[in-house]
């Protein structure tokens, strides 16, 4: 009679794992949304621990075959057979909703790491939008202009790499077919902004750095003609002084 009950422990726990695989593994997923995502993860943790439960079901099963075994070497040999082949199921059940479990979570990490770096890479933009509103009608004046083109020139400067960490992430995401609308709409609407935006900095960046020169230029034609201006009144100072006839001078001072 135990020999039987242990048949039918076995037949349930084999029947347990059929259904297992065939709820959590054989399904066919599509993540077309953050909650879908979501809840695929959740479920999949649930399905880990469920699994691993069972660990002391089968444990309990391999001792009372074992001490079955030992007692009747004829019925145990045949549970013994029966048992193994459970064990090597379990053990493979498990390792398979570990490997997907594992999978989905690293796949919600990405998802949740490529919308940090979404977040920081929109922040940098809407302070360059920032500071490129910030560039227009400057008051004519050197530091003014010198100071929001250092400025401009520092936010230009922010590395590339949060891009490339998104564009690397995303890429990944839309290649395992995992939530490829809402990324590709994502990624579409911020590296159509980026480059706008870039380009308008540029432009604005090239301008300034025209106007600076021009402004350096004419503030030197200034100084020299200041300059040349204090040289005359010395002269004419001079000549007054010496009470030399108009005529007698040189034509430009005259």
């Amino acid at each position: 009679e135990k020999a039987v009950n242990l048949k039918k422990d076995l037949a349930e726990m084999q029947e347990w794992m059929t259904q297992a695989e065939e709820e959590y593994l054989e399904k066919d997923f599509e993540y077309k949304s953050p909650e879908e995502l979501e809840n695929a993860v959740e479920e999949m943790k649930r399905a880990k621990e469920d699994v691993l439960q069972k660990e002391v079901r089968v444990k309990i099963l391999k001792d009372n075959i074992k001490m079955l075994a030992a007692k009747v070497p004829s019925s145990g040999h045949d549970l013994a057979t029966e048992l193994n082949v459970v064990l090597e199921n379990y053990q493979l059940l498990c390792n398979r909703i570990r490997g997907k479990c594992h999978t989905l979570e690293e796949v919600w990490s990405c998802w949740i790491e490529l919308l940090q770096y979404l977040d920081l890479e929109t922040a940098w933009l809407n302070n360059l939008e920032e500071r490129v509103q910030m560039t227009q009608n400057l008051p004519d004046k050197l530091d003014t202009v010198n100071d929001a083109l250092e400025s401009l020139e520092s936010v230009l400067r922010h590395p590339a790499d949060n891009r490339t960490q998104i564009r690397e992430l995303g890429q990944t995401l839309i290649d395992g077919g995992i939530l490829d609308d809402i990324i590709s709409e994502k990624l579409e609407a911020f590296n159509a902004r980026y480059e706008e935006l870039s380009h308008l900095a540029v432009s604005r960046q090239i301008a300034l750095e025209q106007q600076l020169q021009m402004m350096r230029e004419t503030d030197h034609m200034l100084q020299v003609l200041q300059e040349n201006l204090v040289e005359l009144d010395r002269q004419l100072t001079s000549y007054l002084t010496d009470r030399v006839d108009a005529f007698q001078m040189p034509q430009e001072a005259q």
